[in-house]
């Protein structure tokens, strides 16, 4: 037993070594034999891996990373079946890490919606808008309806994107851009829902990441944070 957890630790520390380090793991991939799947970072290429030798793995691989690619606006690496990149030259991690999971568990050609998204604590319908200014993109939410409490709701939505989008606000705090200053509206689009409600998606995540220890503890490690 301790031989095989001895070569099972030995190949964590392959991989991490090979692939970079682990940003994001989902515990189950409900559309492939329950598998679990990782997404590791290193000089600036994501690669999607996983430990399970199961038939038909690396075709899966391949179709969580095309998944990616469409639904987050990246890059494929030429040649290969599982890397990925942003042209940007920014990996986006926090973002990244919503985009894994539901690439893996969404069926494959999920599209994003593309319409405005109802805010879970006022009435308004939540959009944005995406402008070159000084050739960096600001972002600038947009709403429709009324709120008596409209200017908080969208105040409060704006630090839910800086904090899961990666962004910041604009000098004139009238809007919010990535650090990289590209314009990445699937980013946008894909963050959104999760600004409208901080503590809620601050408590998936901490269930989700106890999962995934709890997952790749029988590997005897557990994950960067």
């Amino acid at each position: 037993m301790s031989n095989l957890r001895s070569a099972e630790k030995g190949r964590v520390v392959r991989v991490i070594q090979e692939y970079g380090k682990c940003v994001e793991l989902v515990p189950i991939d409900p559309n492939f034999q329950e598998i679990s799947v990782g997404l590791y970072v290193k000089d600036g290429i994501g690669t999607i891996w996983t430990f399970s030798s199961k038939d038909g793995v690396e075709g899966r691989m391949e179709q969580i990373r095309d998944q990616l690619v469409r639904l987050g606006g990246l890059g494929v690496v030429e040649d290969t079946h599982n890397k990925l990149k942003f042209n940007c030259g920014n990996l986006h991690e926090k973002s990244l890490k919503f985009l894994l999971a539901m690439a893996v568990e969404k069926p494959a050609g999920y599209e994003l919606p593309t319409g405005k998204t109802k805010d879970l604590r006022s009435d308004l319908m939540l959009g944005f808008s995406a402008e070159q200014v000084d050739k960096k993109w600001i972002y600038k939410l947009e709403v429709e309806g009324d709120a008596p409490n409209a200017a908080q709701r969208i105040k409060a939505v704006t630090r839910g994107l800086i904090r899961y989008g990666e962004m910041k606000e604009t000098d004139d705090k009238d809007g919010v851009s990535f650090e990289c200053g590209f314009r990445h509206d699937e980013l946008v689009r894909l963050t959104l829902p999760y600004a409208r409600n901080i503590t809620g998606v601050e408590d998936q995540m901490a269930e989700e990441a106890l999962r995934g220890q709890m997952t790749t503890g029988t590997l005897g490690f557990t994950p960067p944070t």
